[in-house]
């Protein structure tokens, strides 16, 4: 989808602790002085991909593009970077929207939680012990019992990183569809997983959940202890990133479908 931001006039720069970003947003910050304000159009991101994950977590009440430069290590959400022509780059850019899931439940003291997740909400055991998960979808049981280290749902955003690792499917950033990927699945052996509506409610409840201990993961946000946890789409939550022309997200995720 091509940008439809409004001109670039008002940028914001943010970076990791990383050596290698603090060096590029000094660099920055004084290469583009006249373009900085408090009220940017664009929030430009110095780092990896956590640290994108970061950023984006922090414009969910009120969304910014963001335009990353890879100052990290993978950066599969990040351009490249570099200094010189970055209003151009910004003017020429893509637009990926993304919507996050939103994860709800309760722990085993009764105690609620609401979380929001861009690349994947995962459930994992907390000891020793397999996890045993009740799967659930749309109110109807899919699954009375899984044993496994975990499952997670991945967006099509998220389907290249933990749910990749996982074996689970990389999903095309067009698809209206999530990810479910089992972690180390002992019973049923032989599941791999489900590709699933994207307005899926997904339910998972933890059985003997005192004793097989589980935690729930939003991107980075741990709960611990969970009795049970509802996952779907965001119904009212878009959160945009910025991509050089050309090297969209969709292009990055095709590219990872076909590397051998």
């Amino acid at each position: 989808m091509k940008n439809t931001i409004k001109p670039i006039r008002k940028l914001q720069f943010k970076a990791s602790i990383n050596p290698k970003a603090q060096l590029a947003l000094k660099i920055l910050t004084e290469r583009y002085a006249d373009y900085i304000s408090d009220k940017p159009n664009v929030i430009v991101a110095l780092g990896g991909d956590g640290f994108m994950l970061e950023t984006l977590h922090q414009q969910i009440l009120a969304p910014v593009p963001v335009f990353g430069m890879n100052r990290g290590s993978v950066g599969f959400l990040m351009n490249d970077y570099n200094v010189e022509g970055l209003i151009e780059r910004l003017s020429n850019a893509e637009k990926a929207i993304i919507r996050p899931l939103r994860m709800q439940g309760k722990t085993v003291s009764g105690k609620d939680f609401n979380e929001v997740a861009i690349n994947e909400v995962s459930l994992l055991r907390q000891a020793h012990q397999a996890a045993k998960i009740k799967i659930s979808i749309d109110g109807k049981v899919r699954m009375k019992e899984l044993v496994a280290d975990g499952i997670l749902v991945a967006t099509p955003t998220g389907s290249t990183a933990y749910n990749l690792s996982a074996h689970g499917s990389i999903i095309p950033l067009e698809a209206q569809v999530l990810a479910l990927t089992p972690i180390s699945a002992f019973r049923p052996r032989r599941w791999r997983g489900a590709i699933l509506g994207h307005k899926s409610n997904i339910r998972f409840d933890i059985i003997d959940s005192e004793t097989r201990m589980v935690s729930a993961v939003a991107d980075n946000r741990e709960v611990r202890n969970i009795q049970y946890v509802e996952i779907r789409e965001s119904k009212s939550k878009e959160l945009y990133l910025l991509f050089d022309a050309g090297h969209t997200l969709s292009e990055r995720i095709a590219i990872e479908q076909f590397s051998p």
